[in-house]
């Protein structure tokens, strides 16, 4: 039996909250559908020791401010799950978790939403997926060979899990930094290797300060001013402490990348070998977006054209928070409640 809804959203994690909050403000007829059977999305995934780069106040969803965490200023992962499922209560808002989107097609005027617990009709569509799903994996000669442990940033939880193992750890930007000075400071011996040297920023810089530099370069483009390389400008890492720490330690020495996996380890251009046995690839995400392959909608590098929030080809569809392209800063807290607030009102015109 196919159910219906003026608007369906497909992911309940940050970004698909913040747009319930704003439908239902509009008094929008929706429901989310979430793949997770509890709430919190993503944030249900990371590992031990990870925290947010800003104090709670700077990080909260539209409406209602992320409560402090006591004796921390840079809240841990618990703490923001515990947050989204409280912000999810509060608001009511209709989240169906356990809900695999599968598909996504044109009926007509509606877009039909395939699902593994049923399909619904829309009149719009908000995908927020997100890109934890999708982790990204260089193609790297011998990575079928090597007898090691391989795995994603998205299967790291703690230093004790590699405890008398040599770890080697890919990716120059904040997750490579983080998981290698969370196992350099538990004492797991150590290799990192990034593309270029590590780019810290500034020890004062947070996540708020971060905002602030994506905010004013998208301002910047949308009004034909030059371009100031927003947050890329300022580097690639923010230097939490624990990064703080093990750089300052000089635990954090980064090695170039190497250029194959051996059946023991790896090896570098220069004929240099190294035992290993784990590799963990920090090397990003793409964007999740399988389920939107029916409408046709993807361009160049895997993104769907947007004006702002909306899918150029299909104005029936919404974008949320995959990063820059679908909004300045949306893939974090604080920064998705500003596009979802303009997609909802954009949504909310369509229907009328």
């Amino acid at each position: 039996m196919t159910q219906r809804a003026d608007v369906v959203v497909i992911g309940g994690g940050q970004s698909g909250l913040a747009a319930g909050y704003h439908l239902r403000r509009l008094g929008v007829d929706f429901v989310v559908l979430d793949a997770q059977s509890t709430p919190g999305g993503a944030w249900q995934h990371t590992w031990d020791s990870l925290r947010l780069f800003s104090p709670a106040a700077y990080s909260s969803l539209p409406g209602r401010l992320m409560p402090p965490q006591p004796q921390e200023t840079y809240p841990d992962a618990g703490h923001v799950l515990d947050y989204l499922a409280d912000y999810e209560k509060r608001y009511e808002l209709p989240v169906q978790h356990g809900a695999q989107v599968q598909a996504v097609r044109r009926e007509g005027t509606f877009l039909r939403v395939e699902t593994d617990a049923g399909d619904w009709r829309a009149r719009a569509v908000v995908s927020a997926t997100g890109t934890w799903s999708r982790p990204f994996l260089p193609a790297v000669p011998g990575r079928d060979v090597f007898a090691g442990r391989q795995l994603h940033t998205t299967h790291y939880r703690r230093p004790a899990d590699f405890a008398g193992q040599h770890v080697i750890v890919v990716g120059g930007g904040n997750s490579g930094a983080q998981i290698a000075a969370d196992l350099a400071l538990d004492g797991v011996r150590l290799t990192w290797a990034t593309r270029r040297p590590p780019r810290y920023l500034a020890d004062d810089i947070d996540g708020r300060v971060l905002f602030d530099v994506a905010t004013a370069r998208r301002r910047a483009l949308d009004e034909g001013r030059a371009d100031s390389g927003g947050v890329a400008s300022l580097g690639d890492i923010v230097a939490v402490p624990p990064v703080r720490a093990a750089r300052d330690a000089g635990l954090l020495d980064a090695e170039p990348p190497f250029t194959r996996l051996t059946p023991t380890g790896a090896e570098w251009a220069d004929g240099t070998r190294a035992e290993a046995d784990t590799v963990i690839w920090c090397t990003g995400f793409r964007p999740a977006l399988s389920h939107l392959a029916p409408l046709g909608l993807r361009g160049p590098r895997g993104r769907v054209p947007t004006e702002g929030t909306r899918a150029v080809d299909e104005p029936r569809l919404h974008l949320l928070g995959y990063g820059d392209w679908t909004g300045p800063a949306s893939a974090t807290l604080i920064g998705v409640g500003r596009p979802a607030r303009d997609a909802a009102r954009q949504i909310a015109q369509l229907l009328r």
